[in-house]
């Protein structure tokens, strides 16, 4: 982890991927290649090193990999916050990951809600 301290800057890459993975809706994901697609900048590597570095503070188990595992070394933290929020999930060789099928989130927020 890193030692930001409060009046720290983020690099705008950083603040870009930091600010997507926030607006990602509960119980919905992206990968690393589909934030890169939707800001149009950087790569899944990328993304992944800027979660890595600085995702602590976002919901980071909302960024999986393409086949719909969570970051590597993290999967126990991340399958009590799937069950919390109603992620669809799927077994494959026994082991739980994202349902990407029915979880991926395409960055649309979607129509307002009626009130």
């Amino acid at each position: 982890m890193t030692n930001l301290q409060p009046q720290d800057e983020l690099p705008p890459y950083v603040e870009s991927v930091l600010d997507l993975t926030e607006r990602i809706p509960p119980g919905r994901v992206m990968t690393y290649g589909d934030v890169a697609e939707y800001l149009g900048r950087g790569g899944p590597r990328q993304v992944g090193r800027v979660m890595a570095l600085y995702g602590s503070g976002v919901p980071w188990w909302r960024v999986v990999r393409a086949d719909g595992r969570p970051l590597p070394g993290h999967e126990h933290r991340a399958l009590p916050e799937y069950r919390t929020e109603g992620t669809p999930l799927k077994l494959v060789g026994g082991e739980p990951r994202v349902d990407l099928r029915q979880a991926r989130w395409d960055g649309n927020p979607g129509p307002e809600p009626r009130g």
